[in-house]
């Protein structure tokens, strides 16, 4: 990495911050992509000295089902007005004991249990290419994440693994016990992917602070997930989420060498001179300076 990057603190999540205290909304952006609309138009706030950018990733009337979000889009757009780093805020479903409705996780594993309906790649129509991803949370951003929200909760889990479904139905209870089984997760939810993979292909540092809401339908002595068991922990959440982001806006470095800031750059098989011109063009704001056009 030649120099650090200016940081910039993007977030997809729920509508509560549009209620932070002390937050200004500065400006909307309604953002055309090459990869459509976004789920909303991109809100910058301001807190104090800082600004970040805010897309509710369901629409903000919340009318997208998790395999209806235009995840190219949201991220895409984000990435245009310059965000360095990307934090989701996700409600997940309890997969195992040690977790407990109202906890928070910043989770350091994913498991991909979508069915291939969503699109999970800027690649593909003539251009190949391969971001690692073995360590699919950017270990920056979860370190910060963490710091913030041991100083606003006792409930903090530093890790745990991510199970994404597809949905929008919960699961059964044979399928709950089968991830429960087999795959030994700590959450369970339906949007963390494709966000995460298409951050890292964006070179976006990107991590998950999870609000864990419910025991899915595994538990013998607790109630089964349902919606409004899920809105009752998240609108008791919200304020603990709105307090994490505040220390997390307070404790970010303006410059940051994260390695996932340059994912792409050795990524891109296709020779320049093949990829196709619309799909260059389309391109060109995440990959323009490894096709030689900056």
């Amino acid at each position: 990495m030649d120099a650090p990057y200016r940081v910039q603190l993007g977030i997809i999540g729920g509508s509560g911050l549009y209620h932070m205290e002390g937050v200004e909304e500065l400006r909307r952006h309604a953002i055309d992509t090459p990869f459509g609309a976004p789920s909303d138009d991109v809100i910058e706030f301001g807190l104090g000295d800082k600004v970040f950018y805010f897309i509710p990733r369901h629409g903000s009337d919340h009318t997208l089902t998790p395999s209806e979000v235009n995840y190219r889009a949201n991220v895409y757009a984000l990435k245009s007005l310059g965000v360095t780093h990307l934090l989701g805020i996700n409600a997940c479903g309890i997969m195992t004991e040690a977790i407990r409705p109202g906890d928070v996780v910043i989770p350091d594993q994913i498991i991909d249990r979508t069915k291939g309906l969503r699109p999970s790649s800027f690649f593909g129509g003539g251009i190949v290419g391969h971001v690692g991803f073995a360590d699919p949370f950017s270990g920056e951003l979860r370190r910060l994440l963490i710091r913030a929200a041991h100083e606003e909760s006792q409930g903090v889990h530093d890790s745990g693994c991510y199970v994404c479904m597809e949905g929008p139905q919960f699961s059964t209870r044979a399928e709950s016990a089968y991830y429960r089984q087999t795959m030994n997760p700590t959450l369970i939810g339906m949007t963390a992917l494709p966000e995460a993979k298409l951050a890292r292909e964006a070179e976006m540092a990107y991590a998950i602070l999870a609000l864990a809401t419910d025991y899915d339908c595994w538990h013998e002595s607790e109630a089964d997930v349902s919606v409004g068991a899920v809105i009752e922990v998240v609108r008791a959440n919200t304020a603990l989420a709105n307090a994490i982001v505040r220390r997390l806006l307070a404790i970010l470095p303006a410059e940051s060498q994260d390695p996932c800031l340059e994912a792409a750059r050795h990524a891109i098989i296709t020779a320049p001179h093949a990829i196709p011109g619309e799909r260059r063009r389309a391109l060109r704001l995440l990959y323009g300076r490894y096709f030689g056009d900056e």
